[in-house]
């Protein structure tokens, strides 16, 4: 048994590309590599164990992938991004808005409340605030996303816009965990990629 998964481990190997098309109610999608070749397969359940119910097509992805009679699937997703041509600040609305503000805006835990793909749009509740929080499919896009169900875990940074309390950005609760953890890793680090200075001089 362990042989076997000695076996698997060394099969897998890691490469980068970008989505080409994932379809949440087919439950997979593909991958293409930048290396050129066949598409890779990526199934709902390891975007799930990222993280994520969804991926917007084009959105950069590198991944732990592994040969199968089927063909290559992906195995493990190690970091994934927006797609490049995503546009930092893609509304309107937030054009009054400094973007280094916009990114210092807290994220803030919340529940899908519903959102409509072909309205696009839709909103999100945070427990104890009375007003809802407007998600629009093009903050979606840019944060990487490309559908939410209801009841999904997000964390948001919201802003007091023209149509209410608006998200700018939307993560998946999983990845906004791994933000607060990197961020406390800086924090208690802070001179890690400094090296020491502290060695013996004569």
């Amino acid at each position: 048994m362990n042989e076997m998964l000695d076996k698997q481990a060394e099969d897998r190997f890691e490469l980068e590309g970008h989505v080409k098309w994932f379809d949440p109610a087919k439950g997979f999608g593909f991958i293409v590599p930048d290396e050129g070749g066949a598409d890779i397969l990526l199934h709902a359940n390891v975007l799930r164990n990222y993280g994520q119910n969804s991926v917007a097509d084009g959105a950069r992805i590198r991944i732990l992938a592994q040969r199968t009679e089927r063909g290559t699937q992906a195995v493990a997703i190690l970091t994934l991004d927006p797609p490049p041509t995503a546009s930092a600040v893609p509304l309107a609305d937030f054009a009054e808005f400094d973007p280094e503000y916009l990114a210092s805006r807290p994220l803030e835990p919340a529940r899908i409340k519903w959102f409509d793909k072909a309205k696009g749009f839709g909103f999100a509740n945070q427990f104890g605030a009375p007003d809802d929080i407007f998600l629009h499919v093009e903050v979606l896009r840019s944060s990487g996303l490309s559908d939410l169900e209801p009841g999904e875990a997000v964390a948001l940074r919201v802003i007091q816009g023209r149509r209410g309390r608006m998200a700018t950005e939307i993560l998946p609760w999983d990845a906004a965990v791994r933000v607060a953890q990197a961020k406390t890793d800086e924090n208690d680090h802070p001179d890690a990629d400094r090296g020491s200075d502290d060695g013996a001089t004569e």
